[in-house]
């Protein structure tokens, strides 16, 4: 928050979780296996984590990941184990990751959309012992999901922007 000089409200537990239901509902979008198609409950989690990280943290992301493997019906645990180590690279990177404007920060957390990608085509390695060659294009995701951070830190920090009470006296 260095160059916008807000100081934002407290996050809304029910706005955190209805970001997070709105990010899993459009992840069941039947959209298939796009490499464009971002991840959006994986923005959403990394988001949490950095800037709420008492709030959102490893639990919540197992939770989720459990749910996204049964709703792709891939084997159990492939989100449920990625998530949550996503989320705690979130989780320890968070001071590293706010002192830095927004396209910093994509950049910073490119690593981490791209560790993303690569592991769906490692658990395929390890379950079958081949990787096709199509399968590569998935890491697309991982540059369009921090190519997207800068617009979804926007606008999931919006409602904490907006000032309780608007009075013309007081500049903060």
């Amino acid at each position: 928050m260095i160059e916008s000089g807000y100081i934002l409200r407290p996050a809304n537990p029910l706005f955190i979780g209805a970001s997070l239901l709105g990010a899993l509902l459009l992840n069941f979008l039947p959209l298939g296996n796009s490499p464009w198609v971002p991840d959006w409950v994986l923005i959403c989690i990394v988001f949490w984590t950095i800037y709420q990280p008492r709030k959102v943290g490893v639990v919540w992301a197992f939770c989720l990941g459990l749910v996204m493997d049964i709703h792709s019906a891939t084997l159990l645990g492939q989100h449920a184990l990625m998530y949550p180590i996503i989320a705690y690279f979130g989780i320890n990177w968070q001071r590293r990751v706010l002192g830095f404007s927004r396209p910093e920060q994509s950049l910073h957390l490119l690593p981490l959309f791209l560790a993303a990608s690569i592991w769906p085509l490692i658990v395929q390695w390890i379950a079958s012992g081949e990787i096709p060659f199509w399968a590569w294009t998935s890491l697309f995701s991982g540059f369009i999901e921090a190519a997207l951070w800068p617009i979804a830190v926007w606008i999931l920090l919006a409602p904490q922007r907006r000032p309780t009470d608007v009075d013309l006296n007081r500049p903060l």
